[in-house]
């Protein structure tokens, strides 16, 4: 806590004596309530489900001055009560972001250190923001923007345990060792064209106890089409290489298309196809496509039994969904429906089982109370099938759900412009 009153202080300090063009301070508290009976996997019967309150809080500063950009987002994540009330001591306290931004000519940029990466749908990269902790990488980051409709980044990131003597295998603490990708954007008339080419690298040592890095690829495309009441978009991502010492060989399709129907209501269809492995299959290749860095609790059910943290090198998954959408004033609502299925054949011993896995249904309502406060209450089912419990285990006929409610404060604090 003294480390926060610290920087509360230098930041006071330095703004009092400001000549900069822009600096903004802004805060942010949620804590959100849970209620996991089921959530990621199925429950077994007769097992009480987890009831607990998390909480974020953030301290934003975003600075700008001629042809400098600073960010810095400072976070405490916690579980109300894993600190003792007479406790003097909280080493929960980091820097979710801490980057700086330079601008070397007029359409090129440079950014780099602790930063969000997020892109398109935030399938491949994003910030994982439902996650209290939400995600951020140590990164290079190399922009060109020519003009408003054409945008070019260029990735880069290199991680370490520590600072050492002599090379040491690196944990992939970060889910990566390095990486390299190039990012492009385009909008011409009502179309949206997005293309991604990522290499990470995995450290591992090889059969002969050597250091070794190697490399997969990710591949792929996004494609957007607005016009009226219309909203299309879909994209196609094929994974090759290798994962430490095994073959990929794997690729993704997601579509979607929603529907306008009033001013206050929507409608929409999905689906979304990531390839598996059949559960007998013996070889050592990699077939499942991994979604990396996306945010994929935003994808594929809300109770998050399929990518988030889980369900890695299995048999994929075929997502097949519906959206209807209400927002009028400062009220919305949401109705999901999903069905899921295994893309890959899914045996129970040596019986091969029906890759139908189970229905899903999620439901959230959302209020904003003021201008920076929003409510949201939210609920989701799963009825699960045999299928299921043979990849998850539990029982399928308990009450698999899971309920929360959480408010958000995102007061802007103040605001320097000279």
């Amino acid at each position: 806590m003294k480390k926060v009153v610290y920087l509360i202080t230098l930041v006071t300090l330095f703004v009092s004596t400001l000549t900069a063009q822009q600096l903004d301070l802004s805060a942010e508290i949620r804590p959100r309530l849970e209620s996991r009976h089921g959530f990621k996997t199925l429950i077994d019967a007769g097992v009480d489900g987890a009831n607990f309150i998390s909480q974020r809080s953030r301290l934003n500063f975003n600075f700008e001055q001629d042809r400098i950009k600073l960010g810095i987002v400072l976070q405490n994540v916690r579980v109300w009560g894993d600190v003792g009330t007479l406790s003097s001591i909280d080493t929960q306290i980091a820097f979710h972001e801490a980057w700086a931004e330079t601008i070397l000519f007029e359409k090129v940029s440079l950014k780099l250190g602790r930063q969000e990466i997020v892109y398109d749908d935030h399938r491949i990269f994003g910030n994982v923001d439902w996650a209290q902790q939400a995600r951020s990488h140590d990164a290079l980051l190399l922009k060109f923007i020519p003009n408003k409709n054409n945008r070019l980044d260029l990735g880069f990131a290199m991680n370490s345990d520590g600072q050492f003597l002599v090379d040491a295998l690196y944990s992939n603490t970060a889910g990566y060792k390095a990486f390299q990708y190039a990012w492009y954007h385009g909008k011409f008339n009502k179309v949206g064209l997005s293309l991604l080419v990522l290499n990470t690298g995995i450290e591992y040592l090889n059969i002969s106890n050597s250091q070794t890095i190697n490399y997969m690829q990710t591949i792929g495309t996004r494609l957007t089409y607005k016009s009226g009441k219309f909203d299309i978009n879909a994209a196609s991502y094929f994974q090759s290489g290798k994962s430490r010492n095994a073959n990929v060989s794997a690729g993704y399709f997601g579509g979607n298309l929603n529907y306008k129907v009033t001013s206050n209501f929507t409608l929409g269809i999905g689906i979304d196809y990531l390839s598996g492995k059949d559960m007998n299959d013996t070889s050592t290749d990699i077939k499942s496509f991994a979604p990396l860095f996306g945010t994929n609790h935003k994808f594929n059910g809300w109770m998050d039994y399929f990518y988030v943290g889980n369900h890695a090198n299995s048999v994929g998954l075929s997502d097949v969904n519906a959206t209807l959408a209400y927002k009028k004033g400062k009220f919305s609502a949401k109705l999901i429906p999903h069905l899921f299925s295994a893309a890959a054949a899914v045996y129970n011993n040596t019986t091969k089982m029906d890759n139908y896995l189970g229905t899903e249904i999620d439901f959230v309502l959302g209020y904003k109370i003021a201008k920076d406060i929003m409510f949201n209450v939210g609920y989701s089912k799963m009825y699960a099938t045999s299928s299921m419990e043979v990849l998850k285990g539990g029982d399928k006929d308990a009450n698999n759900s899971w309920g929360w409610i959480m408010l958000a404060f995102k007061p802007k604090l103040f605001t320097s412009t000279k």
